[in-house]
């Protein structure tokens, strides 16, 4: 079974490359996604994303890194063969975010959305943390 794995990726964290090895070992095939988000502006351009995501899987041969900047998650589910959405959770407000999308992609297109629960000893990376600390000088 294929399944996607998107995200902004705006940077990759720890918890990202966690959650996307614990999922290449659940599935036949993991497309890791770069997807765009209106409400979200970029901090690293799309490519350097890509690239980190395949920095991150060099060693996972079932996982491929793609982009997808118009549209719905549910269009690019339906244009590649996905039924099956990955989304990683580190606690019950990313669960309480999480779960209208998933109800609407099911209704939408028939697409499931598979939850896996953050490391304990990464739930507290995000990517705004990552790069809110990033900016300071910290000397």
């Amino acid at each position: 079974m294929r399944a996607l794995f998107p995200g902004s990726f705006d940077p990759v964290t720890q918890g990202h490359q966690d959650i996307l090895r614990r999922a290449a070992l659940l599935f036949d095939e993991v497309v890791v996604c770069v997807m765009f988000n209106a409400n979200k502006t970029g901090r690293f351009p799309v490519k350097e994303r890509l690239d980190r995501l395949r920095a991150a899987a060099t060693d996972l041969s079932n996982v491929t890194v793609d982009s997808h900047t118009g549209g719905l998650l549910v269009d690019y589910c339906s244009r590649v063969g996905i039924d099956v959405v990955i989304r990683g959770v580190r606690s019950v407000t990313d669960l309480d975010y999480e779960t209208p999308m998933a109800r609407m992609n099911h209704e939408l297109a028939g697409v499931e959305t598979f939850f896996i629960a953050a490391d304990p000893a990464l739930a507290h990376i995000s990517s705004t943390l990552v790069t809110t600390v990033s900016r300071q000088d910290l000397l």
